[in-house]
């Protein structure tokens, strides 16, 4: 008994110790390594099951679409299955993922294995949330260490540039199948330590019916957002040509989809709450633009230095790579102070600083031009980490899950929009004019970054006021 008893003195002294942290941190990083661990594969892909590099290409996309529409979802069933079963599902997902992937035969089953991936990676970061905040709360706690909050935006968000030179080592130590395979082994630890280190969900003893689940999770409403989106997508990859005909599909699904939540009992896409909650949506604005400005330097810049720099996947990689580094060694001191205004102001003037520094790429000065402008989007990344706070103290407990997966979604549209405005400006050939074409519609979206951050008088300086 008095073992016992120390035991649980401890966890509530330390409810936040590394064993519990450490499997949400894992699993939370695997999506946005996936985001771009494929991009240095995409060539011997295509020669290892016999299609056109432009048709691997889907490979990308399967991912994007799987992930924009799963990461709310995700949150949402977590609000009624439990956090903890759902995040162990989507660990079990991009396990059978990884292996579906690294024995794939054709693109077809390549295409089944991103979708896995997308989906199982989806569950982690919104369901990472809720179990934090309920950790907080059992804890009685307002809010969790930043250090906590902000180890969880190291693992969700910074890692992304991290795909793109260890992508480039798989490939050329283990071949393409290996950036499928790397996700066993680490689906696997974070298996095995979520069953030995997050306590189970409490059982729900209620009895509910099919119908009745369908209605919590707003089936409809999941379904609806996933068409829209998709055909959303499916626009925007044929962009610069318009197809009107997918343009008009868009709208008109994006308004059926509005219609239905606006009468749902538990809407999934609650739009209500964004309109009432401005200072949310202005949340979910600030950090997809980040993200929309960061994916223009990882798709657009990276193609200009392998295509007209003529660098090798793996040194454009490694060159980039300073942006996974700076974004982490920001958030640690940010995070630990809890500090939420003054953060993302500095990351809208390190979007434009970047901007800026890309209009002038073609110089003789280009390879330091690159390094600064990686290590400012690093900087902006980090310090956009402040959002999450942001928005841990803007959304209610009960809709935390739903909230924290409809952010990352507004992160894949910017992502989204990023790559294909990089299709649009280099559609006929990568070039030194597209680069400062790319340069200026930056600059155009920092300005409105900017902007809706210094006006947002919504936004504390700190979590405590």
């Amino acid at each position: 008994m008095p073992e016992t008893l120390s035991a649980t003195t401890s966890l509530a002294e330390r409810p936040f110790t590394w064993r519990f942290t450490a499997p949400l941190f894992v699993g939370s990083a695997l999506n946005p390594v996936n985001t771009s661990l494929i991009a240095t594969a995409l060539v011997p892909i295509a020669a290892g099951v016999h299609v056109s590099i432009g048709q691997t290409a889907a490979l990308v996309s399967a991912l994007y679409v799987a992930s924009a529409i799963a990461q709310p979802t995700a949150g949402k069933a977590a609000d009624v299955f439990g956090p903890r079963r759902v995040f162990l599902t989507g660990i079990l997902l991009v396990l059978l993922g990884g292996l579906v992937g690294g024995f794939a035969p054709t693109l077809s089953i390549l295409l089944i294995s991103r979708i896995l991936i997308g989906l199982g990676t989806s569950c982690a970061y919104p369901t990472a949330m809720v179990l934090i905040r309920r950790r907080a709360q059992s804890a009685g706690l307002a809010q969790p260490p930043g250090g906590v909050l902000g180890g969880l935006q190291i693992a969700g968000i910074a890692t992304a540039s991290l795909g793109l030179p260890l992508g480039g080592v798989l490939v050329q130590l283990a071949g393409w199948r290996s950036v499928f395979f790397v996700n066993v082994p680490v689906a696997l630890i974070a298996l095995v330590s979520t069953l030995l280190w997050v306590p189970k969900d409490e059982r729900d003893r209620t009895r509910r019916s099919a119908r009745e689940i369908a209605s919590l999770l707003d089936v409809t409403g999941i379904i609806g957002f996933a068409a829209a989106m998709s055909a959303l997508l499916l626009f925007l990859s044929h962009l610069p040509t318009v197809n009107w005909a997918l343009l008009a599909t868009t709208v008109t699904l994006w308004i059926a989809e509005a219609l239905w939540e606006l009468r749902a009992a538990a809407p999934f896409l609650d739009l209500r709450l964004l309109v009432r909650n401005m200072a949310l949506t202005r949340t979910y604005i600030r950090f997809g633009m980040v993200l929309f400005s960061s994916y223009l330097v990882l798709y657009g810049i990276t193609q200009w230095l392998e295509a007209d720099r003529h660098l090798s996947e793996l040194a454009a990689g490694l060159l980039l790579l300073p942006m996974t580094v700076i974004a982490g060694v920001v958030i640690v001191p940010i995070s630990r102070r809890n500090l939420v205004r003054g953060p993302v102001i500095w990351a809208a003037a390190a979007c434009m600083l970047a901007a800026v520094g890309a209009l002038f790429l073609a110089s003789p000065a280009w390879l330091v031009l690159v390094v600064v402008i990686t290590v400012l989007l690093g900087f902006a990344q980090g310090a956009a980490s402040s959002n999450q706070l942001a928005l841990y103290l803007q959304t209610p407990a009960e809709l935390l899950g739903t909230a924290s997966g409809l952010m990352r979604s507004f992160g894949y549209l910017g992502s989204i929009a990023s790559s294909a405005i990089t299709g649009i400006v280099f559609h006929d050939n990568v070039s030194d004019s597209g680069v400062a074409t790319i340069a200026w519609i930056m600059i155009g979206a920092s300005v409105f970054l900017l902007a809706l951050t210094v006006l947002d008088r919504r936004l504390p300086r700190t979590a405590t006021n």
